[in-house]
Parts: structure tokens; sequence; C-alpha cells
């Protein structure tokens, strides 16, 4: 009995450790749910229609409410159990200026969250609504295609401001300013360092009463009710925070949706009418409802009813949304009524109504837009083109565990986020398991871990460009992908605008991509040796945008040409290969070119979306992607990566590259060439910028207060490539300890944290672990009774016995001792 009962013990502690450890690796991505509201009726009944939209849309994750009230108006106040509350101390009356502003409050009650809450500490994404919200389906900011640094909002088109004189008074990066709001969904990094800019930017706007005018911030009122709107925009723009803007989530009732589209969101703050039937919540700023029991507000008409008043479908549809707003809110009413002990309502037809199947069906929560077009694709419907939505991209860049990929990917991963690139962007990040044990750089972009084939596994050639092939084809084999197109970049890029494949006519068999002339193999030899099809070789190379399906066959000839062309030293010559080194560097590029030859796969070539900083423009042309792989100069300033290779300015607080001369200053009388020096400055200001936002967000402390970090730079790297280092691409979500070289950072599903919190099993294992003593006790005392005539041998037996036991486990001591040093 005491055998058993002490393996059970052990079992349960087994099963504590190892279920207290794996939630970390099954759901690191966890989502919390925030809305703010003040110590008054006029909330309460808005806080009931949210909860409960809140259940039914089956948003996952925790909700709390923010709850702003003075200590006289708490006194009063008997809605304390409507949510899981914060209490948040009231900024309505300023506490510096006596200024009469709520709404401060919600940038406020944020900042306290952040400071005052356990749960702060324990997310990874946070949704922030409006109280006068109804939930229509889960709203989960990866699918809705947020990433570090890039928030989803909803689109606030009257925000004029951000056009105007406001931005330019009170932000340094007016050009940043995003007509956002309602919606806001964003990792909890970026609202750490959002949220005090959001608070004091809405403190700056407010006390501006000179531009409160309706010209300059769109305010109907004249008053500067908006300002706390605009306090996010532009604290936003101060901290870099850029936006996918997505205008067909929410809608107000009373607003018709557009052809295909699904709202999840309705924001009720606009008066709104169904026939004769209307309703305003200001109507109900002192309504007392949710205490009052069995009274609902005005039952809205019946969907049979709604059917009949209009013919067109899609004003149909406005008025289906309408009633749902409000017959979701009076469902909610009649539960928290319930709940407060009220007696059951008498019967009535509406009643029936909100308890009934169809209204039930009508409310089952909605998937977002893009899945229910594809759902009437498949079944034949006919789907207007102006709602049919542009393919899924996916962008890819390669590196390294080194301090140089560091520093290219913060700049990368900032002209990301500022171009409008659509969708996700993946890291491919190469590393040996001892780079992986000292490597910092973690957060630094969504990554998928890729062995290292730096060092050529069978060969023991030296050769780390062979990691960008190599990491595609490991990446297109461990990673469900959902994007019909890939956009594969080099780490030493900075993006000005988006790369897509319906703008520069990508398809399926036509990939595009920039040219790359000095592949001068494509046209003798070298192409005769290495591809069966040469006259299919294109000289091409930097930016691809390529079909899924063609990447599929594609990469790992890729890979296998590029293993090939390095192996043929005979011919690394540069009258053949173009490589000034004559080293087999750009084997790489050639493994490319000759693969998709293999494959007759024709590009587009466009030498519109490249260019090198230092070389001329061609006029008119908005290159999409600068590629620093040279020196650049304007006037007595230099720029060369090679002098950057071992300076680790990614973990030096406010370590930078030299900056570039001003604009102004540029003396050069033909345009060209002044359009030549102003296009290096900005890739160079674009870098030290990405690294100024860097350091801020790693809380780096204030630059005035130190002193000028010291970088060496003389290092000179003597065998570096004419045309830089080859890196590729990155994924969805980085995986903060990489466990093995396939690890991919995929989304995880939401899961109930009850049952996988360490505490849990802890005191589960306390409980076992009592009863489990007292058990042993209760046998221990019982052998005693009626021994004690042997008592002499029953002692030499226990000896026996404990030698025994001692032994065993010291030779269990000595087996662990070995499996360690193993």
């Amino acid at each position: 009995m005491a055998k058993f009962l002490a393996l059970m013990i052990l079992l349960c502690f087994w099963g504590s450790f190892v279920s207290g450890q794996k939630p970390g690796l099954e759901a690191p991505y966890r989502i919390h749910t925030l809305f703010s509201v003040e110590c008054q009726n006029y909330f309460d009944w808005q806080t009931v229609g949210f909860m409960h939209s809140f259940k039914k849309a089956q948003q996952p994750g925790p909700v709390t409410r923010l709850l702003s009230c003075t200590k006289e108006e708490k006194k009063n106040y008997k809605g304390m159990d409507l949510a899981p509350t914060l209490e948040v101390p009231s900024m309505s009356r300023h506490p510096k200026t006596g200024d009469w502003y709520p709404a401060i409050n919600k940038p406020a009650g944020i900042v306290h969250w952040l400071k005052h809450s356990k749960d702060a500490q324990n997310v990874d994404w946070v949704v922030i609504l409006d109280a006068d919200m109804i939930l229509r389906g889960p709203i989960i900011p990866w699918q809705l295609g947020a990433e570090k640094g890039r928030a989803v909002a909803a689109y606030y088109g009257y925000l004029v401001g951000c056009d105007n004189i406001l931005a330019k008074l009170h932000t340094k990066h007016p050009e940043l300013c995003d007509k956002v709001g309602g919606l806001l969904a964003m990792h909890i990094d970026d609202l750490r360092v959002l949220a005090p800019l959001w608070l004091s930017k809405t403190e700056e706007v407010r006390e501006d009463r000179a531009h409160w005018a309706t010209n300059i911030t769109g305010d109907i009122y004249g008053q500067g009710w908006i300002s706390e709107m605009y306090g996010y925009s532009f604290g936003a723009a101060e901290a870099g925070l850029r936006h996918k803007i997505n205008d067909d989530l929410m809608i107000y009732p009373g607003y018709t949706p557009r052809p295909g589209v699904e709202p999840i969101l309705l924001h009720y703050g606009l008066a709104f009418n169904v026939g004769n039937w209307s309703f305003s919540k200001l109507d109900h700023h002192e309504d007392g409802i949710v205490y009052d029991c069995g009274r609902l507000f005005p039952e809205p008409p019946y969907p049979r009813e709604v059917k009949s008043m209009e013919s067109d479908p899609n004003k149909r549809r406005e008025l289906f949304l309408s009633i749902e707003c409000i017959n979701t809110m009076n469902e909610g009413l009649l539960l928290e009524h319930s709940r407060r002990g009220c007696p059951k309502p008498k019967w009535s037809k509406y009643l029936s109504f909100l308890k009934s199947k169809t209204f039930t069906e009508l409310t089952q929560p909605k998937l977002l837009t893009p899945r229910r077009i594809q759902t009437e694709l498949a079944e034949g419907k006919e789907i207007d083109e102006s709602t049919r939505p542009y393919p899924k991209i996916h962008t890819l860049f390669s590196t390294e565990c080194t301090p140089y990929f560091d520093w290219h990917t913060v700049g990368l991963m900032h002209s990301f986020h500022l171009s409008g690139q659509p969708g996700n962007i993946t890291r491919l990040l190469s590393c040996t398991d001892e780079d992986l044990k000292q490597y910092k750089g973690h957060d630094l972009a969504p990554t998928h871990y890729v062995p290292s084939m730096s060092r050529h596994p069978l060969t023991g050639d030296w050769y780390p460009a062979i990691n960008k092939p190599a990491a595609v084809v490991h990446w297109l084999n461990h990673v469900n992908i959902d994007a019909e197109y890939i956009v594969i970049l080099d780490a030493d890029m900075i993006l000005r605008g988006p790369i897509t494949p319906w703008e520069f006519k990508a398809a399926r068999g036509r990939p595009v991509s920039t040219p790359y002339e000095y592949l001068i193999g494509c046209d003798n030899e070298l192409a005769e040796l290495h591809t069966r099809h040469p006259e299919a070789c294109d000289k091409v190379g930097g930016v691809i945008i390529m079909h899924i399906d063609d990447l599929r066959e594609f990469a790992l000839l890729w890979l296998l040409k590029t293993e090939e062309v390095r192996a043929d030293k005979a011919h690394y010559a540069t009258n053949i290969t173009g490589d000034i080194f004559q080293s087999g560097w750009i084997s790489e590029m050639y493994g490319y070119s000759f693969g998709a030859a293999e494959l007759k796969l024709r590009h587009l070539i466009s030498s519109e979306i490249l260019i090198y900083p230092g070389y001329v423009p061609e006029p008119g042309a908005k290159y999409r992607v600068f590629h620093y792989g040279l020196e650049f100069k304007v006037g007595n300033w230099s720029f060369d990566k090679a002098k950057w290779r071992d300076v680790d300015v990614v973990n030096i607080c406010w370590a930078k590259f030299p900056d570039p001369p001003d604009p102004s200053t540029i003396e050069q009388t033909d345009e060209k060439l002044l359009q030549r020096d102003l296009l290096s400055i900005e890739c160079a200001k674009t870098l030290n910028e990405a690294l100024r936002l860097h350091h801020k967000r790693r809380n780096c402390p204030d630059p005035t207060a130190l002193s000028n970090p010291k970088l060496n730079t003389t290092k000179d790297v003597t065998n570096s490539r004419k045309f830089g280092r080859f890196v590729g691409n990155d994924d969805i979500k980085s995986n903060p300890v990489p466990r093995n070289h396939s690890q991919e950072s995929s989304l995880p599903k939401v899961k109930d944290g009850l049952f996988s919190t360490l505490r849990f099993w802890i005191i589960l294992l306390w409980v076992f672990s009592g009863l489990g003593f007292m058990l042993v006790m209760l046998v221990v005392f019982s052998g005693y009774k009626g021994k004690g005539s042997l008592k002499g041998k029953s002692n030499k037996n226990r000896r026996r016995s404990y030698t025994g036991f001692l032994k065993i486990n010291g030779r269990d001591r000595q087996t662990r001792k070995s499996e360690v040093s193993l």
C-alpha cells in the first residue's frame, strides 16, 4: 500500500511538472479584451449589452472593464458585478488643469491597467473596444493581420487633422498619422510604448483650443470632443506604430454594408432607425434600465416585417443589422434581470422571438469576410468583383544569428511596417545550436528557425549564402502556408512601398523579379553546363514575387543548383560568372536562375522595383526597394554595410550609423544627381530611425543623460561580397526560445488556462502528499500492533530490507548521475 501511494505521489508530481510547463509551448498567444466606462447608468446598460455579445461571439481570452469613478460616485454605484472590473482613478476632471473631459479616461485607464494589473503581465495581444459596441464574431488579432509593430484598426475618415496643421503641430511624424479608431488590436509590447503617448497627446490636443475648429479637427461640435481620438493617432505616429486599416470589420447600425462584407462589430454611436422605429443611445443617458426588472428597450420590427420594407438586398441587410443590434442588447438585459433575481417576465410575442431558434440562428458568431466569400465562390454564387479579395501575400527574408544581420532585420522590419506591404512577414533564421545559445535577437521579427548550412554538412564547404534556398525549402516543408503569393527579399533592403503581384502582374507560371545584368553566366558555357534549357536562363534576383505552387516545385532545384555551381570551381573566373572576387560567392544567384530555367519558369523583369543607393534613378520611377548592398556616398559622407559587420548597433542603447547630410545642404546642379543623393539620404535616415525606435522599444534610458556610444567600425571585411550577403525571409510569429531548428512560430489555438497553471498542480500535489502521508502513517502504526513477540526478528528483517533499499537507491542515484553526464 505504501509503495503504491509513493508511486502515485511521484506520478502526480511528474504530471504537475509536465502540465505546468506545457502551456507555455502550446498557447503563448493570449488575447485580452479591454473597454472603458464610468460609474453611470448610461455605461451600465452598455456594459450589459457588450458583455452579452462578448459571450455570444465566443471571443477568446478574458475581458476587463476599466471603471473610472470618483470616490463620491462609487459610494452609490450598483454595477460592480456587471463585468470583470479594474477600478481606475477618474480623470474626467483633470487633476492639474481642471478641464472636464471624460473621454480621457480611456487612455488613462489603459495606462493604469498596464501598471497595476497582473493580467497585463500575462498577455500577448490586446483588443481595445468601446462600451457602445456589439460583437458579432471573434476578433482574433493575427487572423486580422496584426503583427508586432503593426496594429489593426477600423477607419475613421473624419479625422481630417491627420492631413493638416493639427498633425504638424502635435507629432514629429505627421506622415505616419493614421485615421483610425473604434476597433484596435495590437501586440502588448506596442501598447506599452503607445499608451503613455496616447494619454499625453490627448492632453496636448485637448489644451490646443486654438485648433478645435471643425475645418481643422472634423469635430462637428468644434469643442475638442474627439481629442482622445487624435491623441491615439498622434501617439501612434510618435511611436512609429502603423496600422492595417480595415473598413469592413466595424459598421454603424443604419449604414449599408458593402456587398459580400459581413461586419463582426456593431458600433451604435449614432442614431438609427428601421421604418418608424428608431434608437439613439443619447435618449437613454440617465436610464437605469439595468436595475428596472422586466423593462427592455422598445422592440424593433420583426425580421419578416423588415423583408417587406425593402426590396434591395443590401439595404435590407442594413435593416437586419440594426434590429440585430437592439435585439442582442435586449436579450442581454433579460439575462441580467434574471441573474439579479427579478421575477420571470410575462409572456409576450417579442420575448418568445428572443428565445426562438430563428433568433439564435440569426445571431450565430460571424466569420471574417474572406472566408465567407470563398464559401460562396465554392457554391458557385456570383460575387461582385469589387468585393473579391486580392490574393494573400507572405514576405520572406533570410538571416543568420549575427549582429550584422540583426541591424539589417531592424531596418527591414521598420520599413515593412511603414511601406503598407500586405500580409505577414517571416524571418528565416539559420543558426547553429551554439549560435542559438548566445543569440539575443529572437524578438526582432516573426521568425522560423532553420538548421544552418553555412558549413555544408556533406562537403564541409563554407558558404553562408546557401542558407537562403535551404531556408526556403525548410519553411515550405514545415509551415502551413495560406498565402497564394510569396515575396522574397534580402535582409539588406529597405521597403519604400508595397510589392504586390497584382500591380506587377505576377501569375502562376510567371514570377516577377528585378534585373541582375552581371549574371553573364546565363549567356555562356556556365548555363550550358548547369541547365538543360540555357535559353530560359533569366538574369534576375534581389526581389522575387512567385506563386506558392511555383515555389514549391522550384525551391529544391534552387538549392541543388546552388550546390552544383558552388562545386564547379573550374568555372569561378570573372569572365565566366561576373564575380569580381572569383570565389564562387554568387553561386546561389546562379542556383536560382538555373533552377528556374530547368522548369522553364520565365520572369517578368521590372527595373522599377529596386534601386541601389548611389545609383542614378530613372526619371519618374517610383522604386519600392532600396538594396544597400554596395557602398554609397553623398559628398564626404559614405555608408558601406561591410564596415558594420562586427558592430552590435542593435544591443547598444542609442547606437546608430553616422547621420547623412541634411538634404537642404546638398549642392547639385544636375537634377539626376540630386535625386540620387536624396535617395541615398532617405535610405540612411530610414536605417537610423529604425534603430532609434528599436532602442525606444527596448526601454533604453534617456539618451540626453548618456554619452554617445563609441563604436568600433575600423574592422573592414576584406572578403566582402560586392552585392552583399543574401538573406531571405520571415513568417508569422517569433518563438521566444527556440527548442530545435525546425520549430515554427505557428499560431496556436487559444485555450482556457485554468488547468495550465503550475499553481494548480502544486496545490494538487500538496493535497495528494498530505493524504499519502496520513495513509502511510496509518499503515506503519497499524503494523506495530501484535508484533511485540517478534520484535527481535522483525528488527533484523527491517535492517536487511532497509539495507537493500539503500543499495538500490545508491545504484539508482549512480544511474541518474551517469544519465546527466550524457
